[in-house]
């Protein structure tokens, strides 16, 4: 999670950089011996926050120390991250040093304590999280202190702000620049490619920049990757729609609001999404990626991330109200968040449903089909290519006579080639233990055993859905199966199904 700095050199006696193989996701780590000359000289501990300076370059990092042989007294060994941060080469001097102290984490303290942050406050947390100076630590802190005590409107416009600033952002030569998102919180909802395709289909231009998953089985930038390239730069993402009208791209790789993507890291293992970071997020990605118009799918149902219509309609209305505050113009459409959407759960299950449709297949998932519609439907009647009241009948044309499905083989072509969603090595079946019909679909339990399956990090892994809400069932049936690469996170989920019976409640 750090970002690069230009430093003139220090002038502390330098180490000699080793690479150690140690893969730690985003955070830079540095190793050392306890006794040696740095870490004695300039008082360093175990955990204390350290800058490594190496060829003009800076990265922050934590330190671990070790005592034995496996390091030499002269050697700083690296994470890959903090390795490919520096981008230094075996043996090269590297000079390690106290971190200064974060000046923005004052704020984040005051925020802890239950005071508001003005403007000024959230742009230096902001600052400081992109220059990579918080760790999962600092970073956990802050995230929580706005999850206790929720943002404002002026905070999370502030915070809006301040993460497209510290980002790229794009502009297009189009009066109308159109985007499409869902708050999340109800599997198997992967629209977008869909969405994407019927409207670059219709000559409105759709640069969507997606998420990797935060708290779900898969988002859909882990969707989209199983079936083309997903991590292009701006120049790239740029070619992609100058030619293709549209993309669906990681809005990481492409740096559009890339402190987002920090917090959702530390999100994703704190298993949160506060309604200030979920606007903030939603709405500085589309900004930066240029949008003027946006659709923004809002699930509600008893297990979904919203429960209530009412609660809809308030998050509805600070997405529009803020969205405003940057000319951006918001709709938000309220849809059935009470069980998950198509078959498929995990990354290339969900891929397999968007091909069904868009190849308009008999076993395509009409849900799927129908929400796709309704959306891209909303988007069209937003940017004025439908009449009102016409829009999900235009966008079901542009499916069914295939001109959604071209396009978007050509967009993946573009994005570097389209590709087949891998397939699970392990299956296992959940059986009905009575007759009866379903009544409900826990999406939060049917999301963690997809999780627990491997996805969305197996991208083979997840659940396939074999009933919906209604389906009258009888004892022995499936009722869904649980897809896994090997056969410990198959069992392992299984294990979970077990204890789990209220999943899939059936009523006799």
């Amino acid at each position: 999670m750090s970002e690069v700095v230009k430093t003139a050199p220090h002038a502390a006696a330098p180490l000699k950089a080793r690479r150690f193989g140690l893969y730690a996701q985003h955070e830079s780590i540095v190793l050392m011996r306890r006794d040696c000359h740095v870490c004695r000289s300039e008082g360093l501990s175990s955990r204390a926050q350290v800058v490594l300076s190496a060829a003009g370059r800076e990265v922050y990092a934590t330190l671990y120390q070790m005592d034995g042989d496996v390091l030499g007294l002269d050697e700083a060994a690296l994470s890959e991250e903090a390795w490919r941060q520096l981008a230094v080469a075996p043996g090269d001097p590297v000079v390690v040093r106290h971190a200064p102290a974060i000046d923005s984490m004052s704020s984040v303290r005051r925020r802890i304590y239950g005071a508001r942050l003005d403007e000024a406050a959230i742009r230096g947390v902001v600052q400081d999280v992109a220059a990579g100076r918080y760790t999962p630590i600092h970073l956990a802190a802050f995230l929580t202190a706005t999850s206790v005590l929720p943002m404002d409107d002026a905070e999370t416009v502030a915070l809006t702000r301040a993460m497209v600033d510290v980002g790229d952002r794009l502009s297009w030569p189009s009066d109308i620049v159109m985007d499409k998102h869902c708050i999340g919180g109800l599997p198997g909802n992967r629209t977008t490619p869909i969405v994407v395709a019927i409207l670059a289909a219709c000559g409105l231009v759709t640069p969507k920049t997606s998420s990797r998953a935060i708290t779900s089985p898969a988002g859909t930038a882990d969707t989209m990757e199983t079936l083309a390239p997903v991590d292009l730069d701006l120049p790239a993402m740029r070619r992609v729609v100058e030619a293709e009208n549209g993309c669906v791209v990681w809005g990481g790789a492409v740096k559009l609001s890339p402190v987002d993507d920090i917090f959702i890291r530390v999100e994703r293992v704190l298993d949160v999404d506060t309604e200030g970071q979920l606007i903030a997020s939603v709405l500085s990605k589309k900004i930066a990626a240029g949008s003027t118009h946006v659709v923004l799918d809002i699930p509600v149902g008893a297990t979904a991330k919203v429960r209530t219509r009412e609660a809809a309609a308030k998050l509805a209305q600070r997405l529009v109200e803020i969205a405003a505050r940057f000319d951006l113009k918001a709709l938000c459409v309220q849809t059935d968040g009470e069980q998950p959407v198509g078959v498929g759960i995990g990354p290339a299950l969900e891929a397999l449903d968007v091909l069904a449709v868009l190849q308009n297949r008999p076993e395509a998932p009409q849900d799927l089909r129908q929400r796709a519609c309704l959306l891209a439907g909303a988007a069209l009647e937003l940017a004025g290519v439908a009449k009102a009241g016409r829009g999900a009948e235009a966008a079901e044309a542009v499916l069914a006579d295939g001109r959604a499905w071209a396009r978007f083989e050509r967009i993946c072509e573009a994005q570097g080639g389209m590709r087949t969603p891998p397939v699970a090595a392990q299956r296992a079946p959940i059986h009905a233990t009575r007759s009866g019909r379903v009544i409900l679909i826990n999406n939060r339990q049917v999301a963690t055993l997809a999780k627990l399956a491997g996805a969305p990090e197996r991208k083979a892994a997840g659940v396939q859905m074999q009933v919906r809400l209604g389906t009258e069932v009888s004892a022995g049936q499936p009722l869904l199966t649980v897809h896994a690469e090997t056969a410990g996170e198959l069992a392992y989920a299984l294990d979970y199904a077990a204890s789990h019976g209220d999943m899939i409640e059936i009523e006799a």
